[in-house]
């Protein structure tokens, strides 16, 4: 199998946004879990949700991860957010090659998702929804991680130029950055 980067992290972290540009950085292929989805499917996100339910979702979603890390060839895949809590997409995380978490205070996840327009899960309370997620992912994505790169302040490019980083040390073998308490690739943030 091959050394993937899987970039992991709640909505609003940045993972599509930086996990492209850390692909173009890496000279990889990237591959977004829901933008996989909506192609397999031909629905959005939301309409999966409002159609067939939030378990036909997270089907799809353990599916597109499934086929990105089957690919031999090395990639970025910005890994859906909730994939987490699905015991075979976190052993499949664990084995497919570096995890980064982009990590960003509730304050400025909501901001970023606003009122939550197209993302299921926030639209009663998007700013009450994201504190309650966060809370819970939290100690996956730490546990998850090889690093954790802060994505509050700093412009995209330079939190991909953090996770490119981070990626090759793990994979150059120089650094194994390693659960629990990986290193913190950051701007100053916590």
């Amino acid at each position: 199998m091959a050394d993937h980067v899987l970039v992991i992290g709640m909505m609003g972290s940045g993972k599509t946004t930086v996990g492209r540009a850390a692909a173009r950085l890496l000279s990889r292929p990237f591959h977004d879990s829901d933008e996989e989805v909506l192609a397999r499917t031909g629905m959005t996100v939301p309409e999966i949700f409002a159609r067939r339910g939030e378990a036909a979702f997270r089907a799809e979603e353990r599916a597109v991860l499934a086929a990105a890390l089957a690919s031999p060839v090395p990639s970025v895949i910005a890994v859906a957010g909730g994939a987490v809590f699905d015991p075979d997409s976190r052993r499949r995380i664990r084995r497919g090659g570096v995890v980064v978490w982009l990590r960003a205070q509730p304050h400025v996840l909501a901001a970023r998702v606003g009122p939550g327009t197209g993302r299921p899960l926030l639209e009663h309370d998007p700013t009450g929804a994201i504190r309650r997620l966060d809370a819970a992912r939290r100690p996956v994505y730490r546990a998850l991680a090889d690093a954790t790169v802060d994505s509050d302040c700093e412009r995209p490019e330079m939190v991909a130029e953090r996770v490119a980083h981070a990626a090759r040390a793990v994979l150059d073998g120089g650094l194994r950055v390693g659960r629990p308490g990986s290193p913190v690739l950051d701007g100053g943030s916590a």
